[in-house]
């Protein structure tokens, strides 16, 4: 397939935590520049993330970028960013789901975690309070069983006890329909409604821009970066990703720790005459 940078509009899907951002949160400048460069041409570049949206604003805000769409929650809230709409955006998509059944069932195999449910745009209801800095906006303590007093966008569950591969197995033997899982220095899992990703989300987002499928690209890190890697026509993994994420795509670039995402972008520019 001709992927030809001089071709038309791209749609350029990044994911943040471990592709634009180091795990301490930083954006290097030459990313930042990458990304400037993209947009400067014309085309569509479109953070994709587990974050919240509450929690992409201020990257997209580095990243100056104040309009076009955001994917937040794993695909669940897609956003139009618009200077002139109360707190800069508005809301496109809101997929929801009961979460009732799953609390339930997770409480009751693991009843020492802990657990959250997303308020769009105002922050998290918890039955009790998380580290500081791992959610943002605002934190409301409740009792477990008002977690589920509505639908909600997404459920996170903390639980430092269990690594990656005991929530994989937990996840497997309970049934549990689109999980996908970001593991740090803690164990946590997040719930994203049923058939939700972040590609579903992106595919909507193709379609309204008019792009067509064989111009977009998307790179990412973790494993609820595989249905989109697998989505776009170019997906890139990071070189830190593991081997199922490695697997869901076309190519692997350089690590975070090497910007590996910048080569990337510039690949789908044009290169600067003399």
């Amino acid at each position: 397939m001709d992927l030809s940078p001089t071709d038309g509009q791209w749609l350029v899907a990044l994911d943040i935590d471990g592709t634009l951002v180091t795990y301490d949160d930083v954006l290097s400048d030459a990313a930042r520049h990458a990304v400037a460069g993209l947009r400067t041409a014309g085309h569509h570049v479109v953070l994709a993330s587990g974050r919240s949206l509450i929690a992409m604003l201020p990257v997209a805000a580095e990243l100056g970028i104040d309009s076009g769409r955001l994917v937040a929650s794993n695909g669940a809230v897609t956003v139009r960013l618009d200077p002139t709409e109360p707190g800069g955006y508005a809301l496109e998509e809101v997929e929801t789901f009961d979460p009732e059944p799953a609390l339930r069932l997770l409480k009751e195999h693991l009843p020492n975690a802990r657990y959250a449910v997303e308020d769009v745009g105002v922050g998290f209801r918890m039955n009790e309070l998380f580290p500081e800095g791992e959610l943002n906006g605002e934190h409301q303590v409740v009792e477990f069983e008002e977690l589920w007093a509505g639908e909600v966008t997404r459920v996170v569950v903390r639980s430092p006890e269990e690594t990656s591969d005991d929530f994989h197995r937990l996840a497997a033997h309970l049934g549990l329909e689109d999980v996908t899982y970001a593991v740090g220095w803690s164990a946590w899992m997040d719930l994203a409604p049923f058939g939700v990703s972040k590609a579903t989300a992106l595919e909507k987002v193709r379609v309204a821009l008019g792009v067509a499928a064989d111009r977009t690209v998307a790179v990412g890190d973790g494993r609820n970066d595989v249905e989109m890697l697998r989505w776009a026509a170019r997906g890139v993994a990071m070189g830190h990703a593991d081997d199922v994420v490695r697997a869901a795509a076309d190519e692997v670039t350089g690590t975070i720790d090497e910007d590996g995402v910048v080569p990337v972008l510039r690949s789908l520019t044009p290169p600067e005459g003399p």
